[in-house]
């Protein structure tokens, strides 16, 4: 991996704000794989690019989509924040030429998740909540959580995310819940042993 040249391209296409962001979840997505046996490389690479698309205007975000032959379900249809993850596992494919299937479903993955997710695609959504630049109320023990068991800090950032979707009553993506049932299975299986 060249990462002064993924470095290059995602500061060229962002504000300093989401490439300091980017560059934090590249930080935590490095240790957490370090922690759970992950490739750390591919886990960087994953970090840097997982928001490659979010400050594209959503006419472009929706071209890239067409593009990459995703058709958006009605939830995602209506909620245009979920479209630079997806557009973003487009993009890194058609235009920087990724091939790893894993990186691409990381980057497509971590805003909504899904069941059934692979240790990346954990990783990048836990590191997305961690970076050094959060703040939020929990962000702590989200980071705690987080080196002591990937479960238990994806469902914690699954709690917040549904429960704030609730309360703004918006629609919560399909895949939230899947995963969010797949990580309480997961997590219990994981007592029973």
């Amino acid at each position: 991996m060249d990462r002064a040249y993924y470095l290059e391209f995602i500061k060229a296409r962002m504000g300093e704000r989401r490439y300091i962001h980017s560059v934090n979840v590249a930080k935590s997505a490095v240790k957490l794989a370090k922690i759970y046996n992950a490739d750390p490389e591919k886990a960087e690479l994953a970090g840097i690019l997982h928001d490659c698309c979010k400050e594209f205007e959503p006419k472009e975000m929706l071209q890239i989509i067409t593009d990459g032959g995703i058709m958006l379900d009605e939830t995602e249809k209506s909620s245009n924040k979920l479209w630079h993850s997806i557009a973003g596992s487009v993009y890194i494919r058609l235009k920087l030429g990724i091939e790893d299937e894993d990186i691409i479903n990381a980057v497509r993955y971590h805003t909504t998740g899904r069941a059934r997710m692979s240790l990346l695609e954990k990783i990048i959504f836990t590191a997305d909540f961690i970076g050094e630049e959060r703040t939020y109320d929990g962000v702590d023990i989200m980071r705690e959580k987080a080196e002591r068991c990937l479960e238990e800090a994806m469902l914690f950032g699954l709690q917040f995310t549904i429960s704030d979707l609730v309360r703004r009553k918006l629609p919560i993506h399909s895949g939230a819940i899947a995963c969010y049932n797949d990580i309480l299975t997961q997590l219990g299986e994981k007592e029973q042993l």
